[in-house]
């Protein structure tokens, strides 16, 4: 599963590149201490920016949060104030 914990700005780049005008999202707030799954960072196209992605099940009691991520009416997504 990609995640984007550095920046909220990656988190930004990947929605409206890859999920523009797509309803139905959430966001996890996920507590990295209280996740069991493996968490690889890996760098996107040899851009030398580097995205964790967790290997295995996000266990519940990792997620601090789940928010809903809508589009704005132009499809593309900004961040929610939480």
């Amino acid at each position: 599963m990609h995640c984007s914990t550095l920046t909220p700005e990656q988190l930004l780049v990947v929605a409206n590149a890859h999920f523009a005008g797509q309803a139905g999202l959430v966001l996890l707030v996920i507590d990295p201490a209280r996740l069991k799954a493996e968490v690889k960072y890996e760098e996107f196209e040899d851009s030398g920016k580097f995205y964790p992605h967790v290997y295995g099940p996000i266990n519940l009691e990792a997620v601090a949060q789940v928010l809903d991520f809508a589009p704005e009416a132009d499809g593309t997504f900004l961040l929610p104030e939480a």
